[in-house]
């Protein structure tokens, strides 16, 4: 109540509704309420009716088991990505990231693609709002974000190469759903045992674009073949 500043009568009315319908469960021994399964059925019917997550698994499927990473699409909610379909390869060092798993906006792989995908003025209205305050880590979220729009520019791909755990190396894409819904990101990451800087840009990085370019002409109904033809394109970036 003290959050929403809505009247206790108009809370307990709400909160009876949902629970009623199985959006929330009550826990008479802690006394409070938790989600409930209705809530997690909802979710999954949404992401199962998503045209971008059901035309897109089959190829991040396939770049898993090509490169032995983990492939991920994520949106983004308040300063993180949140995960909605994720593949791994059979590899044990694999990622063991899920769908509803969230990682940072600023410095990881899918976070950093997300942000180079969006137009200049969004990006400001993003750092405005949730950059942290201390100013060393501005600094530092700042410059890694230069460099992936410099990056981006140069090959179409990001990389995070340790930035979000030192263990972890990430290649990420901006994808732009052409319906008009919110930007999303791709992103292909493992272990430094399985991801190295060479394999990046030799395989994973061109494949990442590679596979991000079909989902873009399956979505718009343009032959696949046509992708060889986009090989050479750079993206344009608003700086």
């Amino acid at each position: 109540m003290a959050r929403t500043g809505l009247p206790k009568a108009t809370v307990s009315r709400l909160t009876y509704t949902l629970a009623g319908l199985g959006y929330l469960v009550y826990d008479e021994t802690l006394g409070r309420y938790s989600l409930g399964a209705a809530t997690i059925s909802l979710g999954y019917t949404a992401l199962s009716s998503n045209a971008i997550v059901h035309v897109s698994r089959p190829l991040m499927q396939a770049l898993a088991d090509k490169t032995g990473a983990a492939v991920a699409l994520g949106t983004r909610d308040y300063d993180e990505m949140v995960y909605i379909s994720n593949c791994r390869s059979e590899s044990l060092l694999t990622l063991r990231l899920n769908v509803g798993s969230r990682v940072p906006l600023w410095n990881s792989g899918m976070g950093l693609a997300y942000l180079v995908g969006l137009p200049e003025e969004q990006r400001k209205l993003l750092k405005h709002r949730f950059l942290p305050r201390a100013r060393s880590e501005r600094a530092t979220f700042s410059k890694l974000l230069e460099q992936a729009l410099d990056q981006y520019a140069r090959v179409g791909y990001v990389t995070a190469l340790g930035t979000w755990h030192s263990y972890i190396k990430a290649v990420g894409v901006p994808f732009t759903p052409i319906d008009g819904s919110p930007p999303l990101a791709f992103s292909c990451g493992g272990t430094a045992e399985v991801i190295d800087e060479q394999t990046i840009a030799e395989i994973i990085g061109p494949a990442l674009v590679k596979m991000r370019i079909g989902v873009e002409e399956i979505l718009s109904g343009t032959p696949i073949d046509s992708v060889s033809t986009n090989k050479g394109k750079r993206p344009k970036v608003g700086r």
